[in-house]
């Protein structure tokens, strides 16, 4: 048995427990500190995963740490987004050359190699100082690998896929000196075909625009998702310009990074150039430069099955336009496919031959749930109770058959109970649920909830009920079950269920499968009893820039400052003490 531990210590760090290729537990740390993507060690998620796997440090086989080219973040910080402050510390550095230098063209790769080496005792700091962290605070005796930013993306999308022979991208922003890499795995077997310097990044540019739009760029790309359906594709020439797919490889045409990138690309736009228009345009450009990318390689390798992992493909719509392609016949896309999934795929990265001396097994079956993180008990439910004086109802019959039955009527219950889920989205156990019948919901539950989202909330669906909502997903709905993916909606689902229809006739659903959510499944089915509806609307338990909730008194405050009407917290049903403040709309009833 090899028993590894996985640590990201950058943006949304956090730890994932591997037992020969079972992801046993995975926690990111903004989750327990309350700080929204939080930065640095992240030594309450590490005792975390120990705990929730019942496994000592001494147990460990080897600690893996994503990211080999990184600087050591002391502390513990909300992660605020780029360019909210001047760039500060080596990194920092980095950020000013780069933009200022970056129209010398042709010189750059010999200045990224100056620059890196340069940069090199700042990363050899790093290492040093996790090591020591690990000795230190936790008495880690371990062998300590810090593991390549891209190949964690790699090992995290291919080792929960299920494939057997895949095509696996990582695509992102940037990290150890790269912005993407191509692999091709075949019979467990992963080899490199292709790097993209970070010189070249496509996700950056998805950040520059999210910056010009008055948003937190590498924070709110979201946002701009959402935005783009208000406006028209204008501006796509411009941004060809600048950023685009050459023969398999992606080029920055525009031979500018950073803060010089978007001097440049303002002086481009229109003087009047608007924010749906812009965000339309980056969101048709990023569809058609990743699609013709990824087509590219599939064809080259003849490999139909692709696994996704990396900040580009949290673009739910991108996900959408690589399962369409004719080259692909299945597609998964993990998770947690931005840096909060880097502790995960480090840990993953252990079946890798070359990084750890011997390789663990690897897991072949395709990932079931991502319910890893700490469970709510009973006495720290009572708890937070009390301390709110709050006094649940009484219940008749089962719970799920009540939470139905006030979803029916209208009203808002949220739901903290069972484990916490990992990745960003919330699928069940750290919930906000509603009817999905009401047109409005997306104005006043953002309102309440302090939100200012674009898009519509998306739908939790009976995964028995998928063709009723999506017509044929055939390749797709594994990732389907993890809200990973848009599907264009039947007519009767833009009809009967708008609330979680985009304005293109997209929804992004989580398929609920009753062998991985028994309880889940129950509320929906229990709601489809009762209006004909297959699935009801489900978005994160939070507030505004906060985490999704963990713990019952995080449950507790958001219950209460989001004036939600309900909360269902473990086997109590709480009504808000100050009752409804708006007027309740029932679901539709739909014939079944």
């Amino acid at each position: 048995m090899t028993i590894v531990l996985g640590l990201g210590t950058e943006e949304d760090g956090g730890a994932a427990l591997v037992v020969d290729g079972q992801i046993i537990a995975a926690v990111n740390e903004e989750r327990l500190c309350r700080m929204k993507m939080a930065m640095g060690f992240p030594h309450q998620s590490l005792r975390a995963v120990l705990q929730l796997g019942g496994v000592s440090v001494d147990q460990l086989d080897a600690i893996l740490v994503g990211g080999t080219r990184e600087i050591f973040i002391p502390g513990l910080s909300a992660f605020d987004g780029w360019f909210q402050h001047a760039p500060r510390g080596a990194g920092g550095v980095l950020k000013r050359l780069a933009a200022r230098f970056s129209g010398l063209g042709g010189s750059i790769p010999a200045l990224e190699r100056v620059y890196y080496a340069a940069l090199e005792p700042s990363f050899a700091n790093r290492r040093r100082q996790i090591r020591r962290i690990l000795r230190r605070d936790h008495g880690v005796r371990c062998p300590v690998r810090f593991v390549d930013h891209h190949l964690c993306h790699v090992a995290a999308a291919y080792y929960t896929s299920g494939f057997a022979d895949a095509l696996v991208c990582s695509v992102d922003g940037g990290g150890d000196g790269k912005s993407s890499s191509i692999y091709a795995a075949r019979d467990g077997r992963l080899e490199c075909l292709h790097e993209t310097r970070a010189f070249d990044s496509l996700g950056n540019y998805y950040a520059y625009v999210t910056h010009m739009m008055g948003f937190r760029a590498m924070r709110h790309e979201g946002k701009v998702t959402g935005l783009a359906a208000h406006g028209e594709p204008r501006y796509v020439p411009i941004l060809r310009e600048f950023i685009d797919e050459v023969n398999g490889t992606l080029v920055n045409l525009g031979g500018a990074v950073f803060n010089e990138a978007i001097r440049r690309l303002t002086r481009r736009l229109p003087a009047d150039w608007s924010r749906e228009n812009l965000a339309a345009s980056i969101q048709r450009h990023f569809e058609d430069v990743t699609r013709r990318y990824v087509s590219y390689w599939a064809r080259r390798t003849g490999l139909r099955d692709v696994a996704l992992a990396g900040g580009v493909f949290a673009n739910v719509r991108v996900n959408e336009e690589i399962w369409g392609l004719p080259e692909t016949a299945r597609v998964f896309v993990h998770p947690g496919m931005t840096d909060a999934g880097l502790a995960v795929g480090a840990a993953l990265a252990a079946s890798v031959p070359g990084t750890l001396d011997r390789p663990m097994a690897a897991n072949t079956e395709p990932l079931k749930d991502v319910y890893l993180g700490p469970a709510i008990s009973d006495a720290e439910i009572d708890h937070a109770m009390a301390r709110h004086s709050l006094t649940p109802e009484q219940v008749t019959g089962p719970m799920p058959d009540a939470i139905a039955d006030r979803l029916a009527r209208g009203y808002v219950v949220a739901r903290a109970a069972g484990r916490l889920e990992y990745g960003p989205r919330a699928l069940g156990n750290r919930s906000i649920l509603y009817q999905p019948s009401d047109r409005a919901v997306n104005d006043w539950l953002n309102t309440n909830l302090r939100r200012t989202e674009f898009m519509p909330f998306a739908p939790a669906v009976l995964h028995a009920e998928r063709e009723w909502c999506f017509g044929d997903m055939t390749g797709a709905e594994h990732p389907a079950e993890f809200m990973t993916m848009t599907f264009h909606c039947t007519p009767r689902m833009r009809d009967a269920m708008a609330g979680v229809v985009h304005l293109d006739g997209t929804a992004r659903p989580q398929l609920v499968r009753a062998d991985r959510h028994a309880e889940f499944h129950a509320i929906l089915t229990a709601f489809r009893e009762r209006t004909g509806l297959p699935g009801v609307i489900n978005t994160s338990f939070n507030m505004h820039e906060e985490p999704i909730v963990c713990s019952a008194d995080d449950a507790v405050r958001a219950f209460l400052e989001g004036q939600l009407d309900y909360l269902a917290l473990g086997g109590h049903l709480i009504r808000h003490p100050r009752g409804v403040q708006r007027a309740l709309r029932p679901a539709v009833v739909r014939p079944a």
